[in-house]
């Protein structure tokens, strides 16, 4: 185990039922209570109590306290973090019961984490093991330990340097992360290990998946839940990649009349691919509608009917003739197969119902035999583009922005999920608390338009509060669908919330207001005071397209952060590519979290250069003193022996410690929700 302890509790097993990221929030709420009172008593609980996660709208603050009172009759007695933290278990068991019990409803289509429950699927997870030994198996450094044993723990061994889960992104959406930016030695010291877990979940953010409640330290030690639910919809994110209209437009066969278009164009990528199963099930002659992965799947009969409808040549009537769930089952897999879908699931899971695996399942099903028309004549690849690659590569980066945010509804197509103006509200609850009245919101789905044009109305309401400029600008243009509209409130909203969290560290504010200018002289004077000599006029200013002054500013921020030695002169458009790519790396490994892409950088797109660099003004801001030359000084120490490292692992490993516990190397960390 690293130096990265982060908060730490002495009893194991307490430890052991948190994530990081989940006990850093509990102690600052904990603080808190003991900062206002000076001491934190059984009575100050059920109010506090009843807004964490897992207890609010599940028991009222009444019952919370009948609870607290059978164990601790005395409301005065004082309590103690691991008292305070066995109190919200032990609530928690108790809300699990009211609500019939907690179950295991671990998803593909959105993983996340609980305190509640802890267990793994195994068949899961020796699937995705066979899946990384398919797809990693020839990288050049991951060959040597590849491949691994499905049926043993060995992948959370492999986890903990943070190099396989950065190249099973790369696997997932290739180019995502610069390989060059990714610490790969044979021994990795803390801080390099770190910096590959953050990099790899900065990078996760940036691919669309939700990784609110997950910490570095939690991948430093493999937890298994978390590790398994990271891994999963990193899988899911490549498997499901062809399922849109601009990769494949033959899936315009799934809609007779071209009105179906907007609400195709919209549907998440897993909507899509059984919108495309029932639609060859019923040409098939299947009578039942498939509505998940799960229950409808058990018996094998859609399986079967969908694989001789797409694949005659290797299937059979007499599947359907199979009584045995199980055999069916195994006849199907091995239908399966001579397609040359990769084994993905066992009979076992088919029986069973194991909605993760089947969707994986019928999405390998889709890329090797999907079963649809290539000449569609009527459709040109201009109706299902955006209106320009600038608004494409804007909605791509507001929408991976709101998901990361940690709020409830998933956005999946930008522009159509907005519509209703339910999205919005909640990013501006999020990022403004307490700025939207819920009680004049109406929650998708709305069936009534004037519903909508309500939400939307509030949304440019807030914004005016906000300052937002919105000369012109009514709820029904959202509703309406108005990109042009829908792309500038986006951006005001996301430039708030870098400035509030710029704000907010007050102690270099002293809380006043954060301005564009003051964000542009701070990355001006940081590249100065670290001796070199470039500079920047503005956020449009065309010398940042070479890449050379983020990466001397990076430089300024975290000596250590940027190999030179991997930098291109930034003359070509090809090093101007190599640059701009190695920068969005390093930032993020760094423990920025930014949305942009390499082009951004090289055409200089003000609104998302102005982004980065208030992503790396807030990452430095947030540092201890002396938290760069404590890196340096790890980085010098880890270069000795391995044996001499062993040796001064003890007396080095508090200090490291110290100073990382203090380290904010995730945005998830100042944005849990265990608690709203």
């Amino acid at each position: 185990m690293s130096g990265f302890v982060g908060v730490l509790v002495s009893d194991q097993w307490l430890q052991s039922q948190f994530t990081q990221v989940e006990l850093r929030g509990l102690k600052s709420k904990f603080l808190s209570t003991k900062r206002e009172t000076g001491h934190v008593m059984v009575g100050d609980l059920p109010p506090l109590m009843g807004k964490l996660k897992g207890l609010n709208q599940v028991v009222t603050e009444q019952e919370i306290a009948d609870i607290l009172a059978e164990s601790y009759p005395d409301t005065t007695h004082e309590l103690d973090f691991e008292a305070f933290l066995r109190v919200y278990l032990d609530l928690q068991e108790k809300a699990a019961t009211k609500l019939g019990g907690a179950k295991n409803s671990s998803s593909f289509l959105k993983a996340t984490t609980t305190t509640l429950l802890h267990t793994i699927n195994e068949s899961e997870k020796e699937s995705y093991v066979v899946h990384i030994n398919n797809y990693l198996g020839e990288d050049p450094f991951l060959k040597k330990y590849l491949p691994l044993d499905p049926t043993t723990n060995e992948l959370f061994n492999l986890i903990t340097d943070g190099v396989l889960l950065c190249k099973l992104i790369n696997v997932a959406v290739p180019g995502t992360i610069d390989e060059r930016a990714i610490n790969t030695k044979e021994v990795l010291n803390p801080w390099e290990r770190n910096e590959n877990h953050t990099l790899c979940l900065n990078s996760a953010k940036a691919i669309g998946c939700t990784v609110v409640n997950i910490g570095t330290q939690d991948l430093v030690e493999a937890r298994p839940h978390l590790v398994l639910g990271l891994i999963s919809q990193i899988i899911k994110i490549q498997l499901l990649a062809d399922l849109n209209l601009k990769k494949t437009p033959q899936l315009m066969e799934l809609v007779d009349d071209s009105k179906d278009v907007e609400e195709l164009m919209s549907l998440a990528p897993e909507k899509m691919l059984l919108k495309w199963m029932n639609f060859h099930l019923k040409k098939a002659g299947y009578k039942k509608p498939i509505t998940n992965f799960s229950s409808d799947l058990k018996d094998g009969e859609a399986y079967a009917y969908l694989l001789n409808a797409l694949a005659p040549e290797h299937s059979s009537s007499a599947t359907l003739e199979i009584k045995d769930p199980g055999e069916r089952a195994k006849r199907v897999i091995e239908q399966a197969e001579k397609l040359d879908c990769k084994r993905f699931l066992n009979p076992k899971d088919i029986v069973e119902g194991s909605p993760n695996l089947n969707l994986a399942f019928v999405a390998q099903i889709f890329q090797h035999r999907n079963g649809l028309s290539a000449d569609n004549e009527n459709l040109t690849l201009s109706q299902m583009m955006p209106d320009d690659i600038q608004d494409s590569r804007e909605e791509r980066a507001f929408r991976l922005w709101i998901n990361s945010l940690g709020i409830v509804t998933y956005v999946n197509n930008l522009f159509e999920d907005v519509r209703n103006g339910w999205v919005l509200l909640e990013v501006l609850d999020k990022v403004s608390p307490g700025s939207v009245n819920w009680k004049q919101a109406t929650k998708p789905p709305i069936k009534m338009p004037f519903r909508k044009v309500e939400n939307c109305n509030q949304v440019i309401e807030v914004g005016k509060q906000l300052n937002f400029s919105l000369v012109n600008v009514a709820g029904n243009d959202i509703v309406q669908g108005n990109k042009k509209l829908i792309v500038a409130y986006l951006w005001q909203l996301m430039r708030f919330n870098i400035l509030q969290l710029l704000k907010n560290l007050r102690f270099h504010s002293q809380g006043k207001e954060i301005s564009d200018s003051d964000i542009l002289n701070w990355a001006n004077n940081k590249v100065k005071d670290s001796g070199r000599s470039s500079q920047i006029e503005s956020f449009k200013d065309k010398n940042l397209s070479s890449g050379i002054f983020f990466l001397q500013l990076l430089s300024a921020v975290q000596p250590r952060v940027v190999s030179w030695k991997l930098v291109t002169k930034g003359e070509t458009d090809e090093e101007k590519k190599m640059n701009a790519t190695y920068i969005i790396s390093v930032a993020r490994k760094l423990g920025c979290s930014v949305f942009l892409l390499p082009e951004d950088i090289m055409e200089v797109n003000q609104k998302m250069i102005l982004t980065l660099t208030a992503s790396i003004m807030y990452w430095s801001l947030q540092q201890p003193a002396g938290s760069s030359e404590q890196a340096e000084s790890v980085a010098e120490a880890s270069e000795v022996s391995a044996d001499d490292a062993a040796s001064q692992n003890g007396e080095d490993r508090s200090s490291v410690a110290e100073s990382m516990s203090n380290l904010a190397v995730d945005d998830a960390a100042s944005d849990i929700t265990i608690g709203e």
